[in-house]
C-alpha cells in the first residue's frame, strides 16, 4: 500500500505543476465554459487574474510539499488533504457552468489521487 500511496501523491504532484507551468496558456479540452487558456477559465468561473494566481500558487505550493513529501513524510498527509479540498472546488466551478463530467475528469482524477494520497501518508519520518 505504501507504493500505492507514494504514487498517487507523486502523479497528482506532478499533474498539478504540469497544468500550471506548461499547459498554463494552452487549450486542453477540459477547461471550463469557453475557455481556451487558464486566465480565460478562471474569468468564466468569476475570478480575477490576481486570485488565479493565488489559486495557482497554493496548489503548486501543496504540490511541492506533496513531492517533498518523500523526504519528509509528515508534509504529505496536510499537502494531499489541501490539495483534494481545491480539487473539489474546481469540481464545483464546473458544475457552476454547466459544464459536462468530461471536464470535471482531470478534477476528479487529482481529487482521486490526493485522497488516496493523504489516507496512505504514513506521517513517518
Amino acid at each position: 500500500m505504501k507504493i500505492v500511496g507514494r504514487t498517487a501523491q507523486t502523479v497528482a504532484a506532478l499533474w498539478i505543476i504540469n497544468v500550471w507551468f506548461n499547459r498554463f496558456g494552452k487549450d486542453t479540452g477540459y477547461r471550463g465554459g469557453g475557455a481556451t487558456n487558464m486566465q480565460e477559465e478562471f474569468a468564466e468561473y468569476g475570478f480575477s487574474k490576481n486570485q488565479m494566481y493565488a489559486v495557482g500558487a497554493a496548489k503548486v505550493s501543496l504540490a511541492t510539499l506533496m513531492l517533498a513529501g518523500h523526504a519528509a513524510p509528515k508534509l504529505v498527509r496536510p499537502a494531499s488533504t489541501g490539495l483534494a479540498m481545491f480539487m473539489l472546488g474546481a469540481i464545483g466551478m464546473h458544475i457552476k457552468v454547466k459544464d459536462p463530467i468530461k471536464r470535471s475528469m482531470p478534477a476528479i482524477t487529482v481529487l482521486t489521487l490526493s485522497t488516496v494520497a493523504a489516507v496512505l501518508a504514513d506521517g513517518s519520518d
